[in-house]
């Protein structure tokens, strides 16, 4: 053995970490513990529901979305959210009825006393006085405002969507439908919120049901369930407390639940399985907790640090949204790493041999003594793997290069309404119908005009050369209106922009009003301010930003992870190594999305036909998320396959070992997140099925090549060089003292400590 292992097993025996010390108060004060983690979580929901959450808004974009909302909320104005009622012509015996006859002014007239009637609208106005009739003469748009906030009009649009309804009935042969802020609004919110409400009933008894199967009895299935549900619980209480330095979402919410039960389940997971391990090796309830602390409990530490440091990268882009998701993540996953190494040890002390309590007998045969029986499968591929590592690492590197290879032509933008839902929803179709009776788009382009004094004969002039210049220069057809709102000494500017709901028209008609039209007329202007918001310049804006985020998120998670696993195994090799491994698994995952999301190579086996590009904000979540998660097998793996060489096992045969040993554990944490993450595939919104087919892939190819083949065939291929660590490294503080064989970590109880039942 070289000196470094021989100084590190005599070592051993005296220090003990955190995992290790942990475990064995717990175990010592089994009711403290569990009172504690029961106080604890009991306590978090309490005070999050007194507090209640504070939701994060619109306003963190920076740039001139930001600029323009600035304006608008000093000047007191209060922007109402927009509605419209798309009335359009059928055949009556065999000729198309127009809007100037009278059954289909009857029908307007209808809408407008209607939607009036509800109490839930203001400045109901007609087709015939605002001239919103198509120029087929078929189509026209009774438009009106809702009234009260229009953050919350969502809430509040249903009585006119059902008064709408109700005259549709009774006008047959004419299309009546409602669009608008409101509506999609509650649309986005109906669909969304029953994607995830359904992903969420779901992912539990999915979960439950895996490790039945992993485990054969179901007192030892239900831990890692529960441990991982009071995580939550315990999460979604202190997201409530820290929403009022950082808002929340109900977005961060459903993401922080995916993850919790990923991680928490996984975490459990590992723990249970290495003391059922050491029991069934014929170990005492003590001693098996023990070792399980030592080893499985520093790698869970390890991992949910990791994970940690990994989430908080999302922190780094400055978007609202994406800061909720990380802290929400990040606190989960601390959450239930503490719980793992705290509650856990105390519970199996406390049931000892009835965590096997449960049995089912069909899955007798599967397991020895509570463990499952070594896989012949991986014993047989990770044996012709370390036979011949070099063309292992050439075959398995090179697949998933080639798999990852598509990700280089990348298409990422904000999901349109047909790209998000398809034919899927109602909507949908009332948007496209809208568009194609009324080209330019629903949504205009708005500069807010700020001056000194608005009625000043140079910004009234500015104002008109803008209006004429953004219809010459080709960004609108047309017609520019405005709204002036003297008592702010504001003006808004509406702009239909050319390319409608084609969002890369609609992008360079935007550019031509920001870089060209704009500069010319009012730029010249002293004192004006001039931002351009609105939907598409939104759209513009949070991609430009996310964009500009990734450089540094990378680089901190990457920087970080690098430091944290040098630090864990002290060795150079080990470190660089696991950042390769990590970044080839988040490129294949790439790569499958391109293929089906963007080429749509098999998109029909998951209802993905059409989309075209990949969501904006997936690619940049998707790496925070997998580099935390694919940290989960590669600590746990490599602590195991450590442990052995730590033992006196030369290079080769530790791989082995480790790698067969764990096999069984990966692959149930693997299935587990595996069939949680695929839920998310199956739902409606085509941006919550390419984070659930993306992050199942990612695990899958984890779990198998990268674990089952690529880290051994590499780790084999450089022998004694995984352990290298450079004499100029070794002031870096020692982090590995919680590994140790098992005659450093059996040390006879102490006296009075109680261990077992």
């Amino acid at each position: 053995m070289p000196p470094y292992f021989r100084a590190m097993g005599n070592r051993t025996a005296r220090a003990r970490g955190l995992a290790a010390r942990a475990g064995a108060w717990s175990a010592r004060h089994r009711w403290a513990a569990v009172g504690i983690w029961i106080l604890f979580v009991v306590v978090a929901m309490g005070v999050g529901s007194a507090t209640g959450r504070t939701d994060a808004g619109d306003g963190d974009l920076k740039g001139e979305i930001n600029q323009a909302q600035s304006i608008i909320d000093e000047a007191g104005i209060e922007e109402p959210a927009g509605e419209s009622v798309l009335i359009q012509a059928g055949s009556t015996d065999g000729a198309a009825l127009k809007a100037t006859d009278a059954r289909f002014k009857a029908a307007v007239d209808d809408v407008m006393k209607a939607v009036e009637a509800t109490g839930e609208v203001t400045a109901v106005t007609s087709p015939y006085q605002s001239d919103s009739i198509s120029k087929d003469g078929r189509s026209a748009l009774v438009q009106f405002d809702m009234r009260g906030d229009a953050d919350t009009a969502g809430d509040r649009v249903a009585p006119v969507l059902k008064a709408v309804d109700r005259v549709e009935k009774a006008h047959q042969g004419l299309r009546i439908e409602q669009i608008g802020s409101a509506s999609m609004q509650k649309t986005f919110d109906d669909a969304f919120g029953n994607d995830f409400q359904q992903a969420e009933y779901s992912a539990v008894p999915v979960a439950f049901g895996i490790l039945l199967v992993a485990f054969g009895a179901l007192v030892a299935a239900l831990l890692p369930v529960l441990l991982a549900l009071s995580a939550i619980l315990a999460t979604t209480g202190l997201m409530a407390v820290v929403s009022h330095v950082q808002p929340m979402s109900d977005t961060a919410n459903s993401v922080m639940l995916l993850v919790g039960l990923a991680v928490g389940v996984d975490y459990c997971l590992f723990y249970l399985r290495r003391e059922r391990e050491e029991r069934a090796k014929g170990r005492d309830p003590g001693t098996a907790l023990r070792i399980a602390a030592a080893t499985s409990g520093r790698a869970v530490v390890v991992s949910g640090v990791t994970v940690c440091v990994a989430m908080a990268g999302m922190l780094f882009t400055g978007i609202a949204e994406f800061q909720a998701m990380g802290l929400a993540s990040l606190m989960v996953v601390a959450v239930a790493m503490v719980g793992s190494v705290t509650v856990l040890p105390a519970l199996l002390s406390l049931l000892g041999e009835r965590v096997e309590k449960g049995r089912l007998p069909f899955l007798r045969r599967r397991a020895r003594g509570g463990v499952p029986s070594e896989s012949r499968l991986w014993r047989a591929v990770v044996g012709r793997v370390l036979k011949r590592p070099g063309v292992s690492v050439a075959i398995a590197a090179g697949l998933l290069a080639a798999i990852a290879l598509p990700a280089i032509g990348m298409k990422t933008q904000q999901l349109t309404l047909d790209q998000e839902f398809g034919d899927s929803l109602p909507i949908v179709a009332t948007y496209d119908r809208v568009n194609e009776a009324f080209p330019g788009g629903a949504e205009p382009a708005e500069v807010v005009v700020k001056a000194d004094d608005i009625d000043a004969a140079p910004v009234r002039k500015a104002i008109a050369d803008f209006r004429a210049r953004a219809v010459s220069s080709g960004a609108s057809k047309g017609p520019v209106e405005m709204t002036v709102h003297k008592d702010g000494d504001v003006a808004v500017l509406s702009v239909p922009l050319i390319g409608g709901s084609d969002q890369g028209r609609a992008e360079k008609s935007l550019g031509l009003l920001r870089d060209e039209v704009r500069p010319a007329t009012l730029g010249k202007v002293d004192g004006v301010e001039a931002p351009v918001t609105g939907q598409v310049a939104g759209s513009k804006d949070f991609n430009d930003q996310l964009g500009s985020s990734v450089p540094p998120v990378f680089a901190f998670v990457v920087a970080f992870a690098f430091l944290l696993m040098l630090l864990s195994f002290r060795s150079l090799t080990i470190a660089l190594t696991s950042i390769v491994l990590n970044l080839l698994s988040v490129g294949a995952a790439y790569g499958i999305l391109v293929m089906v999301f963007q080429h749509g190579w098999g998109a029909s086996l998951v209802g993905a036909e059409g989309v075209g590009a990949i969501v904006a904000w997936l690619p940049l979540f998707l790496f925070v998320i997998l580099f935390g998660l694919s940290m989960d097998y590669h600590v746990f793996v490599v602590s195991r396959i450590r442990e052995a060489r730590l033992q006196g096992r030369p290079t080769k045969d530790a791989i082995a070992h480790g790698v067969i040993t764990t096999a069984g554990v990966v692959t149930s944490a693997a299935v587990i997140m595996v069939a949680v993450f695929a839920i998310f595939g199956t739902l409606s919104m085509q941006s919550m099925k390419q984070m659930g087919v993306g992050l199942a892939a990612a695990v899958l190819i984890d779990a198998t090549v990268i674990r089952g083949v690529l880290l051994p065939a590499v780790m084999a291929a450089l022998g004694e060089r995984n352990w290298y660590l450079p004499k100029w490294l070794r002031w870096l503080p020692d982090m590995t003292h919680d590994e140790s064989g098992p005659e450093a970590v059996t040390p006879p109880a102490a006296a009075g400590e109680k261990v077992g039942v």
